[in-house]
């Protein structure tokens, strides 16, 4: 028998999605709202705010450059290779996610500062990373490479072994075997992974403080901008959060639509 709508269970359900939803949604539209209300633009301080987006738009681009060319064998290994302590090499790789950003910042710092562990050996060629733009990226890629490389290995994941003997039957192998063949076949799921990663990396606030600094021009991306002008002129920072908000919602939409697309694919 066909449970009704009306049902209890199916009225309280729908209260919890409703509140879950609510409790998502409203902080944004309010923040969204707040800024178009006030004309937050006309509040938004002319020095740091051009510097803030080109800087975020370009670290980002980079670091997602590198942990697709870093990530993709990673995660093709992870996926496909069965090794003593896989399972603790995954846990460690994705460990980033959930570790306070300050706790990742104060990491790097004490690996790459220059009294840390691979500091001295850095700076006898002539690489200083902390407080450098340079930073920036390391710590967009150590804060967002591990959403890629998730994304990236349950694509590996779920291709058809079947498909992949079928190429080798034809002659298809090595390099040649993963470029036409295993990477068409995941390129919907690298892509979501790699656009949900460039969506994290501009949001990195944490580990970017810490480990690179503040500089207008140099480390000061976008929410550095946010957190220095907050004090000042709250509606300047709340509509430049409308900005990476918007950000970051397009890249969110773009990330679901290669998701569904990988799931079309696997089907």
């Amino acid at each position: 028998m066909r449970r009704s709508v009306s049902s209890p269970a199916s009225i309280l359900l729908v209260t919890v999605c409703f509140l879950a939803v609510a409790f998502y949604a409203l902080p944004q539209i309010v923040a969204v709202v707040r800024g178009v209300a006030t004309r937050g633009w006309e509040g938004l301080p002319v020095n740091g705010l051009a510097e803030g987006i080109a800087l975020s738009l370009y670290t980002t681009a980079l670091s997602t450059a590198i942990i697709f060319l870093s990530g993709t064998p990673l995660a093709f290994v992870l996926a496909r290779r069965r090794f003593p302590l896989r399972r603790v090499l995954q846990v460690i790789v994705e460990l980033p996610v959930v570790i306070p950003p300050t706790v990742a910042g104060l990491a790097l710092l004490l690996t790459y500062g220059r009294q840390g562990l691979l500091g001295p050996a850095l700076m006898v060629f002539g690489v200083q990373l902390p407080f450098t733009t340079a930073a920036v990226v390391v710590a967009q890629v150590f804060i967002a490479g591990p959403f890629y490389i998730r994304a990236a290995q349950v694509g590996f994941a779920s291709v058809p072994l079947e498909i992949e003997e079928a190429a080798r039957v034809d002659g298809a192998a090595g390099f040649a075997l993963m470029w036409r063949v295993t990477l068409p076949l995941c390129a919907p799921a690298l892509l979501a992974g790699l656009t949900l990663s460039w969506a994290r990396a501009l949001g990195e606030f944490g580990a970017t403080i810490l480990f690179a600094g503040n500089r207008i021009g140099y480390t000061q991306t976008l929410t550095l901008f946010i957190y220095n002008v907050w004090e000042s002129r709250i509606d300047g920072a709340i509509w430049a959060s409308v900005i990476l908000l918007a950000l970051a919602f397009v890249a969110l939409l773009i990330s679901g639509a290669f998701a569904r697309r990988a799931e079309a694919i696997y089907r």
